[in-house]
């Protein structure tokens, strides 16, 4: 008896793209409903004048600076969600892009501070500073099988206390400034270590306003590119998909682990760079007790963009929208750390993404699939047996 074979139609891979961008849209407004709610729980009268109505603007609520502060903020974001989306797509969950953020930013400055290179030779420093920081989880995980989540969260740690001490050197560090407890100023040290901005920033009255989102837009766009149109990429993500069978199928799947990890951490300290060489800040050794929130971050934008390279540019400028408008509420009424609660509760919503995506193609789209039998589509078997029996017929007559 002769099989069948289901062909599906192309429309699948449109509705599938659709119901994944709409299953993210539902979670932001479920995220965002629930933040009104805890607004109007907290205080009813201002709900809207004074919370939620900034959280919505933005950046737009004061225009231009908020917007320049929104963009810059989102670059980076953009970059730790890469790095977390390219290690998923290997079936691994960098858990450790904080520390490999953390890294690239002692790279960053200390390419632009010490040597006093110029910016995109910092930032070379900085990848090449989170890459090594990445690639010793990976090849834990490749030659020891080592769960790269207790390794990279042990590194997380170790670059974060190893950086602020060598930053600190008791005192008198040679990028510490002893009168600000902070790295020296890259404007005033060398100014070509800064990304220029090409007018960017006198538009949106902020100097940390650079070419930086543009840099970020242009490696996920190459990101996207390797992981869907290259043969490296197909071979990583067949490890994600099974490591077995990638195996058995002359993948060398320890060294795509390795490659994965070490390309994540580069991402992540390349987003470490774009930061802290666009001048919005200097690193506090002394205060920085905790992990940079820009590495955690960068998990809710790649799990919101379900690891699309090109979705964490809308999910990080999301995000960032966000937390920029919760910064501007009134902190007497409202905690600015309510927007952390939106976005909580947004990416919380994630977990659910692939119910709300079933529901969608049955809702709204129709799966439809064809039975094809080797000799032909069922329309012309249907039409054979017809000419057939008639055929018989006429012989019988």
């Amino acid at each position: 008896m002769k099989k069948k074979t289901k062909i599906s139609s192309p429309r699948l891979d449109i509705s599938g793209s659709l119901s994944a961008v709409m299953a993210a849209v539902i979670c932001v407004l479920i995220g965002l409903v629930i933040g009104f709610l805890i607004l109007f729980f907290i205080n009813k009268e201002h709900v809207w004048t004074d919370g939620f109505s900034r959280i919505l603007l933005g950046g737009f609520y004061m225009n231009p600076i908020g917007v320049g502060q929104q963009i810059a903020s989102a670059a980076p974001l953009i970059m730790t969600g890469l790095s977390v989306a390219f290690a998923f797509k290997t079936g691994i969950f960098n858990i450790g892009v904080a520390g490999q953020y953390t890294l690239g930013a002692f790279g960053a400055l200390f390419c632009a501070l010490v040597l006093k290179l110029p910016w995109w030779a910092c930032l070379i420093g900085a990848s090449a500073f989170g890459a090594f920081w990445g690639m010793i989880p990976g090849i834990f995980k490749a030659t020891l099988n080592v769960n790269e989540v207790l390794t990279a969260i042990m590194f997380n740690w170790i670059g974060l206390y190893g950086v602020n001490t060598i930053i600190y050197g008791s005192g008198s560090g040679i990028m510490y400034n002893a009168n600000t407890t902070k790295t020296l100023a890259i404007r005033t040290v060398n100014a070509d270590g800064l990304i220029p901005d090409l007018g960017l920033a006198a538009k949106f009255a902020n100097r940390s306003t650079t070419i930086a989102i543009f840099l970020a837009i242009l490696v996920a766009i190459i990101i996207w590119v390797i992981i869907s149109r290259t043969t490296f990429g197909y071979e990583l993500k067949a490890c994600g998909f099974n490591k077995n069978a990638a195996k058995y199928a002359g993948i060398n799947e320890k060294e795509n682990i390795i490659l994965s990890m070490t390309i994540s951490g580069a991402l992540a300290g390349f987003g470490a760079g774009l930061y802290y060489l666009s001048g919005g800040a200097e690193w506090s050794p002394l205060d920085s007790t905790a992990l940079p929130a820009m590495g955690w971050n960068g998990i809710s934008v790649a799990l919101l963009a379900s690891s699309s390279p090109i979705g964490c540019i809308f999910s990080a400028l999301l995000i960032s929208h966000l937390t920029t408008g919760g910064s501007f509420m009134t902190a007497i009424i409202y905690p600015p750390e309510i927007a952390s609660i939106v976005t909580g509760c947004i990416v919380y919503l994630c977990a659910f993404s692939m119910l709300f995506k079933e529901k969608i193609i049955k809702l709204i789209f129709r799966r439809k699939s064809y039975e094809i039998l080797p000799d032909g589509p069922p329309d012309d078997k249907k039409s054979s047996g017809k000419s057939g029996k008639k055929s018989k017929e006429g012989k019988t007559k």
